[in-house]
């Protein structure tokens, strides 16, 4: 392996212990619930899911969302990190 690559490599394992350089913009992700299966979605600040907690309160989050604000947290934007969008959103 040339120099090169190994710098390159070093590099990302640094990047790696530091979560926060990364800031998503877009994320969908199939999230394993204790009933089924559901996709949620980060579309800029707006999140959604597919749960039927997220479709049918008017809370606008759903435990989907808020564990993956609280997994990600330090690479979400501050918005994202604590939105709450209304029912019926797109995402």
């Amino acid at each position: 392996m040339n120099s090169s690559m190994i710098s390159k490599i070093d590099k990302a394992h640094r990047y790696a212990q530091e979560p926060e350089r990364i800031k998503f913009q877009e994320l969908k992700a199939t999230f394993h619930g204790s009933h089924d299966d559901y996709t949620v979605a980060l579309a800029g600040e707006h999140w959604s899911c597919t749960c039927h907690t997220y479709a049918t309160h008017a809370i606008g989050t759903c435990s989907h969302i808020m564990a993956l604000q609280e997994i990600l947290q330090s690479m979400l934007t501050s918005d994202a990190r604590f939105a709450l969008d209304p029912v019926g959103s797109e995402a």
